[in-house]
């Protein structure tokens, strides 16, 4: 096998649009073990993975079980059961919410004598398909990769043997070592790319700093991306589908007090993202750590909003982000058919945002939190510079509202009102001298 057939697995191709896969659902529930930890499958949020992938639900199975099976990680019995079932309705692929060793993969597989996925390879399979700009394609790429590498054994089954003895050892084994040192080098030279690109973002985003950022986070689905269209009159791709949008988008936003603020769209989180993901994605993800402000969208017509909000949090400690100041927005209040919702919500979650991306509704009430949060923090700052300093003097027109500029004895004395968090950069700015600085809600 050469480079370019490891190349054309069909695992680094998108899901089909052509004939959808008929797909069972397998979901084994796993008891907490002594540490406190366990495995809960979710069979109907695997349904919605499916679905993102192009395939049908054709069945579904769950099992129960102290610890998986170290062979099969279903049970013997459970394995017959789902034999039968794929017989009966004609399934081609099985779709198991745990992550399986590279052993219990290929022992399944040729058990049932049907192609299986676990939950990593069904949201790597998505991710491809959705990838859309260079620096996710590779982010994706190197996920896949990453997490091939210790399967390769379950794609060489063509070379397998059944009798022992000379001459029937050796040449898969062989050719295995040579497609890992392939993998390997690809590795090597994704990271190198990514490490290229987020350079060239870091210089890119530079001008960012100076502004307060505002960053979208929380489930798939949730609706970031339609209140991001709708605060910023941004263009994001929309799509009621698990991870739709895969790619940060950043726009800048005007309020009505007067200010400005930019605001970014990450991608969704999940339940037990895969932590290739987490890793590959991190330069993506520290748009978050970056953030002054975290918006956790929140799907208030969700069955289990406080799982998703467990999921959400995960990953936020994960990338150094938990501590982050946030806000809960509750989106999607129209689909709401309890009018006490609300209330319950509040309850749990005081001082909650409560919008619809489709009706508009909450939209001020959100701009105002964010206009609200920027007049705290701002203050009317006079200060002094060299006229000589034409540099800082620029650099004061675009991080601050200079109200006021008086020349006198080769100085330059500015008066200006600046938010919180451009204020510390006006001390950092070459010949400046503060004379006097104030809040301005202390006056109000």
């Amino acid at each position: 096998m050469s480079s370019k057939s490891v190349r054309r697995e069909k695992f680094y191709e998108p899901a089909s649009k052509t004939a959808p896969e008929r797909a069972i659902l397998v979901g084994v529930h796993l008891a907490a073990s002594g540490s406190g930890t366990g495995t809960w499958a979710d069979l109907d949020e695997l349904s919605r993975l499916a679905e993102a992938a192009g395939a049908v639900c054709v069945g579904r199975l769950e099992q129960r079980r102290e610890r998986a099976d170290a062979r099969t990680f279903l049970g013997k019995g459970k394995l017959e059961q789902l034999k039968l079932l794929a017989h009966d309705v004609g399934a081609t692929l099985i779709l198991i919410d745990n992550e399986l060793t590279p052993a219990q993969g290929r022992n399944i597989e040729r058990s049932i004598d049907i192609r299986v996925l676990d939950r990593t390879e069904l949201i790597l399979d998505i991710f491809a398909t959705h990838a859309r700009t260079k620096q996710a394609r590779l982010q994706v790429s190197l996920a896949q990769y990453e997490y091939l590498l210790p399967r390769l054994a379950r794609m060489w089954k063509h070379l397998e043997r059944q009798a022992g003895g000379i001459g029937t050892r050796g040449p898969g084994e062989t050719q295995i070592e040579t497609d890992r040192r392939i993998i390997r080098r690809r590795i090597g030279q994704l990271r190198r790319e990514l490490r290229t690109i987020d350079r060239r973002m870091v210089t890119q985003t530079k001008q960012r700093r100076r502004s307060y950022r505002v960053a979208f986070v929380g489930y798939t689905n949730a609706g970031k991306s339609s209140l991001m269209n709708r605060l910023s009159d941004a263009d994001v791709y929309v799509k009621d589908q698990l991870f739709a949008t895969l790619d940060a988008t950043t726009r800048k936003v005007e309020t009505e007090g007067g200010h400005s603020f930019l605001l970014t769209d990450t991608v969704g989180f999940i339940r037990n993202l895969p932590h290739h993901l987490v890793e590959s994605f991190r330069a993506t993800l520290s748009e978050v750590n970056e953030a002054d402000l975290l918006l956790h969208v929140v799907d208030a017509s969700s069955e289990d909003p406080d799982g998703t909000i467990a999921a959400v949090r995960d990953v936020l400690r994960s990338v150094g982000a938990a501590e982050k100041p946030a806000r809960f927005v509750f989106n999607k209040i129209d689909l709401l058919k309890d009018e006490d919702a609300l209330e319950r919500i509040l309850v749990m979650f005081p001082g909650a945002l409560f919008t619809s991306a489709v009706t508009g509704k909450g939209m001020e009430e959100l701009r105002g939190e964010i206009d609200g949060r920027l007049r705290a923090e701002e203050r009317e700052v006079i200060l002094r510079l060299p006229a000589t300093e034409a540099k800082s003097l620029a650099l004061l027109y675009e991080v601050a509202r200079v109200a006021d500029v008086c020349y006198e004895n080769g100085s330059a004395e500015v008066r200006l009102l600046v938010d919180g968090p451009n204020f510390g950069r006006l001390l950092r700015l070459a010949g400046v001298e503060i004379l006097q600085t104030r809040r301005v809600r202390e006056n109000e």
